[in-house]
């Protein structure tokens, strides 16, 4: 079967946040990460036999979720789970969120890695901890691990919880299996407790593989909680599910009993069936899903190289957002992110969204969309970004 991701969806007028937010009335919006693609089939022919049924009352989740889930990541990433180790919640941030409140205490620390998504702040924060950045080092268009500076923030005995992104958001890093094992060796050392965010786990372009955490090692395994969904990749991010894994009982219990506090343990009947779904029948739209990512990735390459060499795109190893160098304009990510808004029409994220100062100089760009919508923004884009690096000559 084949999916044509060329072909435009109208997504105005869907109360979308994505288009109708006012910010983005006249624009083309490459900023919040979803996509502008058709789900598949399977999915809306699963969907739409339950809204057939009429009755939208509390769900159960049945065996066969958790076989869908088991039966994946054991197919596509060669990674045992058993059924036991799956608690399941209404999203990856909530996911995050009640991990957090069940393994810190308010004053604990929490470690991340710089610039990273944003929900990892507020997460962190509202749960009365404290943030512990340890910055990622950008060199060669891509970034790495400074693991000194890893292993003295983590070295801090408040230091509670690592939150890592993998593959990372913004930074479009798949960790490999040596990075990941490094990072678990360090928090081992010094009793910090992982959580691997890994919704983005599908998203991976040719030449790079996505190692779940906790398949890396035993050690890996015991020392890590897994949030994942299947909402990005599948772009389903509105039907609410998401899955905390951990193969460690007083573990679960701790993050089952605030999963209830949160009040985040009811789920979506409809995001139940559209992961079962996905999983089980949906396979060849996400191998064809990253294929035509891939294609826009290097048409985005290629467009700057063409047009405005002076930007540096980060290496895109994984997920659909671009990481984009714009300090060569001498403006902040906020008054190039405004202006391309203003002049360009066009609504990206700003760096410091990711991070104050590891984000500042940069911009992030969606580029889930069918290529021609990623063509007209381009060209908006080039219009204001040209204009700019004018100026400082």
């Amino acid at each position: 079967m084949r999916h044509d991701f060329d072909q435009p969806v109208e997504r105005r007028g869907t109360n979308c946040v994505k288009w109708d937010t006012p910010e983005a009335k006249d624009a083309i919006p490459m900023w919040v990460a979803d996509m502008d693609f058709r789900v598949a089939q399977p999915i809306v022919d699963a969907v739409t036999r339950r809204a057939q049924h009429g009755v939208f009352g509390y769900t159960q989740v049945p065996q066969a979720y958790y076989q869908a889930v088991v039966d994946w990541f054991a197919r596509r990433h060669s990674w045992h789970i058993d059924p036991s180790w799956i608690l399941y919640t209404s999203g990856v941030v909530p996911a995050i969120s009640v991990v957090v409140k069940a393994l810190c205490q308010p004053g604990d620390k929490v470690l991340i890695q710089t610039p990273v998504y944003n929900c990892f702040f507020s997460s962190i924060r509202n749960n009365g901890c404290e943030i512990v950045e340890n910055p990622l080092v950008y060199t060669g268009r891509t970034y790495h691990v400074d693991f000194d500076d890893m292993e003295r923030k983590a070295s801090d005995p408040k230091v509670k919880l690592f939150v890592l992104c993998n593959p990372h958001n913004p930074a479009g890093r798949v960790w490999t299996k040596d990075e990941l094992e490094k990072m678990n060796d360090i928090c081992l050392r010094h009793g910090v407790k992982v959580v691997s965010d890994e919704i983005h786990c599908e998203l991976v372009m040719p030449g790079h593989r996505f190692t779940p955490f906790a398949s890396v090692s035993t050690a890996c395994q015991d020392n890590s909680i897994t949030c994942n969904s299947p909402s990005k990749s599948f772009n389903t991010a509105g039907l609410q599910i998401a899955n905390i894994i951990s193969n460690d009982a007083e573990t679960r219990q701790l993050i089952d009993r605030a999963i209830n506090i949160n009040e985040v343990c009811d789920v979506n009947p409809f995001g139940v069936e559209a992961l079962i779904a996905a999983y089980n029948e949906s396979e060849y739209w996400i191998d064809q899903l990253c294929d035509y990512l891939y294609g826009n990735y290097t048409y985005l390459l290629d467009y700057f190289n063409h047009h405005l060499p002076q930007f540096d795109i980060t290496q895109l190893e994984g997920t659909y957002l671009v990481w984009v160098d714009i300090r060569s304009t001498g403006k902040t990510s906020d008054e190039v992110k405004d202006l391309l808004l203003s002049e360009g029409h066009v609504l990206v994220n700003s760096g410091t969204m990711y991070g104050e100062a590891s984000g500042e100089g940069f911009i992030r760009i969606n580029i889930a969309c069918p290529r021609a919508q990623l063509t007209d923004a381009l060209e908006r884009m080039a219009h204001v970004l040209a204009g700019l690096t004018n100026q400082q000559q």
